[in-house]
C-alpha cells in the first residue's frame, strides 16, 4: 500500500469518542427528573472542574456534590450521570469502520478525554478498551488531555509508532492542532458531518477500506 506522497505511510488511526465514535446525547434532556435543579449558574462553575477531571487529578463525583452544595443545590452524582451516560449512543457505522480498518491491517486505537466514573462506563458498559481498539487512551489514565500536545506525545508511545504514521481525528479543532503540532497527521470531523465524508478524509491520506460507505478499493495516489 502506498501511501500520500508528502510522507509516510499511515499505519494507524486514532479516533476521539464523543461526535466521532458516539453519540454522547442531551445533556438536559438525559438528566430526567435532575434537569431542573441543574441551573446555568451551576453549569458555568462546573467548568473549574474540566481540566483536573480529565487528567485524573480528582474524583469529579465528590467534586460536583461540593459544588452543587455551594450553590444550594442537593444532587445525587451517580444517580445524575449514570442517567446521562445511558443516552450515549455508539454509532455503528462508525465502529464498522474501526472492525475494517483493523482487518486491514491497520492499528486503530481510542484517543479521548474523561473522567474517571465515564470513563469506566465507556470502557465496561459501551465496550470501548482494548478488546475493540489496539490501544485506548484516556486521559484520566494518562493524567494528560487534550490538546496538550503531551497527551499525543504519550498517545504514540503507548501505540509504539513513528508521530507521523498515525492519522488522528477529532471534532476539535484545537485538539487536532495538538496533535499536528508533535508530527500527527489529524483532521476534524464529527458524525454530523456524515460518514461519507470521513471516508473523502482517510483516503485523502492514503487510508481506504473497500466497502465502507463508498470508500474506494484503493488509497488515493495508488497506482498498479
Amino acid at each position: 500500500m502506498t501511501g500520500p506522497a508528502t510522507g509516510p505511510a499511515i499505519r494507524h488511526v486514532l479516533l476521539d469518542a464523543d461526535e466521532v465514535l458516539q453519540h454522547p446525547g442531551a445533556p438536559q434532556e438525559a438528566a430526567g427528573p435532575y434537569a431542573a435543579r441543574i441551573t446555568s449558574e451551576l453549569i458555568a462553575d462546573l467548568g473549574v472542574l474540566n481540566t483536573p477531571a480529565m487528567t485524573g487529578e480528582i474524583d469529579f463525583f465528590v467534586e460536583f456534590r461540593r459544588l452543587a452544595l455551594r450553590h444550594g443545590i442537593e444532587v445525587d452524582p451517580a444517580d445524575l450521570f449514570a442517567l446521562m451516560w445511558r443516552s450515549i449512543v455508539v454509532d455503528p457505522t462508525s465502529l464498522a469502520l474501526v472492525d475494517r480498518l483493523r482487518a486491514a491491517g491497520y492499528g486503530v486505537h481510542l484517543g479521548t478525554n474523561q473522567e474517571h466514573h465515564r470513563a469506566r462506563y465507556m470502557r465496561e458498559t459501551l465496550g470501548l478498551d482494548e478488546s475493540r481498539f489496539d490501544v485506548a487512551v484516556y486521559s484520566c489514565e494518562i493524567g494528560l488531555a487534550k490538546p496538550d500536545p503531551a497527551y499525543f506525545e504519550k498517545a504514540v508511545a503507548m501505540i509504539g509508532a513513528d508521530p507521523a504514521t498515525v492519522l488522528f481525528v477529532d471534532d476539535k479543532q484545537p485538539n487536532v492542532d495538538g496533535a499536528r503540532s508533535v508530527g500527527l497527521a489529524a483532521e476534524r470531523w464529527e458524525l454530523a458531518d456524515g460518514h461519507p465524508r470521513l471516508a473523502e478524509l482517510l483516503a485523502g491520506h492514503g487510508v481506504a477500506v473497500a466497502g465502507w460507505v463508498g470508500t474506494p478499493d484503493r488509497p488515493a495516489g495508488q497506482t498498479d
